[in-house]
């Protein structure tokens, strides 16, 4: 006799709601496709002649942006394999704040290209092994590419033209001006070390009205608003910053106070009174004359301070407050009270001035050897300096904004790595073409896979010429540059986008000045394989339920 062992009915492992696929048809297309949706959505923004995208996030926030980065940060993508590109797309965006764009793009086509040799019954792991090979050489072949460098020392000139390219493809026509000023400003935050260059010294202050032509870069830091107090000019002071605000202390519990006649009145709050007056005499002898307050600033408090001639400015955010004590190199105060010279900062200049209509506080550090340029405390000057930037709307603005940024990121990779390639599409092309003749030399089926890679490459001079020119003449300006590519000395020959539509549509990019960081077109490719790699590799979605067994006695 068996033993038989009751099975548990509707046995679930999961909760309500999951789904299991598996299967090339199921799982794998359906996520080429999805990503495919990803990749096409931005691939119109691409490039100097990219199509901005009008966005409403999930808080009602409107957004007009060609800026890869931005879009797919607003938008809320679900699907779990697109998410992988927008993972390696943010991947690229923190490490080198450029070429955001082509990690989708690239990794969209590899797994498009990938589609029919899927279909053709290849095995997702051949065609990943593939992808990697070529990725590999793809790289090598990079490193060989370098046409110039960033000149040591850094000049503005320099700066100006090897920033200009990536400045270009967000703004279009304004490339000249944003460069300038991203370039001018950088030289003044430039540390004796080009490497230990950090992108926090240069910020954005954006003024509404006026135009981009009335911009332009101050030398420490701009705050929306003016000084507290009667005083509103100060040159070569001594500053102090506290986090706290200059009040009168309350205390935590209420408390009531019986007062018997007019004296006692009148007395009742002249402890206090006299007790403040003395920590801003105190804090006054030591030779401050300018105080930053991290909060608010009390009426009997600025009566104190105007009297004593010191100036203050209330700075709420604790971010521009950890700046300013660099700015100012100061250290920060939890209480309100003298500080030890050690504690205290200097700034050569305090001043309002109107921007646009706006009164703006302007806090300088002349430079060395200027006039009425003081020396600091202790150390030498900080530097920081501030981009102020004129526009007629919001959206103008916070474009012009996300310009300055990824033109400050890009100068940061190119002071890690200063080897330029040409751009305009004309090293993507040269790669292409050196990967297919290494796919055409192997044996197996990978070559298969490999020789796609090297088409998927193509797709980068082909969106900058159909976004330029239009779809026919795209195609038109492809064929051009590979019969350029063939010829020795061609392979700095990119796509011009300011071509007239019937002409070449070609150019040396090197000669034109169009030049991209060979850093961060390494890290594209190296992002972009990884994320279609991954996808690939995505044989099943989903947790499997296990399949109840039969009777003991049938085992």
């Amino acid at each position: 006799m068996s033993l038989k062992v009751p099975k548990a009915n509707n046995l679930q492992l999961f909760k309500d709601g999951y789904k299991h696929i598996q299967g090339l048809e199921d799982a794998v297309l359906r996520n080429i496709q999805a990503v495919a949706e990803l990749s096409d959505l931005v691939r119109t923004s691409f490039g100097p002649n990219g199509r901005n995208k009008l966005i409403i996030n999930h808080l009602g926030k409107l957004f007009v942006t060609s800026d890869a980065a931005t879009i797919i940060r607003e938008i809320e993508v679900v699907h779990p394999a697109a998410k992988l590109l927008v993972m390696a797309s943010q991947s690229q965006e923190s490490e080198m704040g450029d070429a955001t764009n082509l990690v989708l793009i690239l990794a969209g086509e590899l797994l498009k290209v990938s589609e029919n040799l899927l279909i053709m019954g290849l095995h997702p792991s051949e065609v990943t092994q593939g992808y990697e090979m070529a990725c590999k050489k793809a790289l090598e072949e990079l490193e060989t590419l370098s046409t110039s460098s960033l000149p040591s020392p850094i000049t503005h000139s320099a700066l100006t033209a090897a920033l200009k390219p990536a400045i270009a493809s967000k703004q279009y026509g304004n490339e000249d001006i944003l460069a300038s000023l991203v370039a001018e400003a950088a030289l003044i935050v430039m540390p004796a070390n080009p490497k230990n260059f950090n992108v926090d010294n240069v910020r954005v202050v954006k003024i509404m009205g006026g135009s981009l032509a009335g911009s332009r870069v101050v030398r420490g830091m701009v705050f929306n608003r003016e000084p507290e107090g009667v005083v509103k000019r100060v040159t070569g002071a001594k500053v102090v910053v506290f986090t706290s605000g200059l009040d009168v202390a309350q205390t935590e519990t209420k408390g009531t106070v019986l007062l018997h006649n007019a004296e006692e009145m009148l007395n009742f709050t002249s402890g206090e009174e006299k007790h403040m007056e003395m920590i801003f005499k105190e804090i006054a002898d030591t030779g401050v004359k300018v105080i930053i307050a991290g909060s608010t600033v009390g009426e009997l408090a600025l009566h104190y301070l105007d009297r004593l001639g010191i100036a203050v400015l209330k700075v709420l955010s604790k971010f521009e407050l950890r700046r300013l004590c660099r700015v100012v190199n100061a250290t920060p105060l939890a209480r309100m009270g003298a500080p030890t010279p050690e504690e205290a900062g200097f700034i050569d200049v305090l001043e309002v001035t109107e921007i646009g209509g706006d009164r703006v506080t302007v806090l300088r550090q002349l430079a060395d050897g200027e006039e009425g340029s003081g020396a600091p405390v202790r150390g030498e000057k900080t530097r920081t300096a501030t981009v102020v930037l004129r526009g007629a709307t919001t959206n103008a603005l916070d474009d012009l904004e996300r310009a300055v940024d990824d033109g400050t990121s890009v100068l940061k990779a190119l002071l890690r790595d200063a080897r330029l390639v040409p751009g305009a599409g004309a090293a993507e092309l040269e790669l292409a073409r050196r990967v297919e003749a290494y796919g055409s030399a192997l044996k197996g089926l990978n070559q298969h896979a490999v020789k796609r890679f090297a088409t998927a490459l193509e797709v980068v001079p082909r969106t900058l010429a159909e976004n330029a020119l239009g779809g026919a003449e795209g195609n038109e300006v492809l064929s051009r540059l590979w019969a350029a590519h063939q010829e020795t000395g061609g392979a700095g020959v990119g796509v011009d986008v300011d071509a007239e539509r019937g002409g070449e549509g070609t150019l040396d990019a090197a000669q034109a000045g169009i030049l991209d960081s060979l850093a961060a077109k390494a890290w594209a490719i190296r992002n972009a394989t990884e994320a279609a790699v991954s996808v690939l590799a995505q044989a099943r979605r989903g947790p499997k339920i296990p399949q109840q067994s039969g009777n003991w006695d049938e085992d």
